[in-house]
């Protein structure tokens, strides 16, 4: 039995680090031009958001080690692609208005930052009077 236990680590542990070697890419793409906000809005955004959705990411130690690096790089990569607060100039007027009223109904619904990401980052959990904010923000009251 023991015999078995210690194969079966070892099989974990080159598995492992064989993983290590798919590594994804960390760089952040140029930065076009950013969302232009409230102050406190923007203290908040800078926060709570533009690490999956800018291409300001800080990507810390653990997007490096295989398989998280994976599911951070994959969460990025989705993050941007539904909004990327860094190519803002690209979108045209309508588009950047559906964009901000989307902030506030995800914020306000508890959707974002999503669950998973708060427990490596709970500076980025929203307090309430910062949801009210992004709220009145998405609704034109700010």
């Amino acid at each position: 039995m023991k015999s078995k236990l210690v194969h079966t680590s070892w099989i974990v542990v080159v598995l492992f680090l064989f993983m290590q070697f798919k590594q994804v890419d960390h760089t952040n793409p140029t930065v076009t031009g950013t969302i232009e906000a409230p102050e406190q809005v923007m203290t908040i955004l800078r926060k709570s958001c533009f690490d999956c959705h800018s291409n300001e990411t800080v990507w810390p130690w653990y997007s490096y080690v295989a398989p998280v690096s994976w599911l951070v790089a994959s969460d990025v990569e989705d993050g941007r692609r539904h909004l990327n607060f860094s190519v803002w100039d690209t979108y045209n007027e309508r588009r950047r208005n559906h964009k901000i009223k989307e902030c506030g109904e995800e914020v306000e619904e508890g959707e974002m930052p999503l669950k998973i990401y708060l427990p490596a980052h709970p500076e980025a959990k929203l307090t309430s009077a910062e949801v009210e904010t992004i709220v009145s923000w998405s609704k034109g009251e700010l």
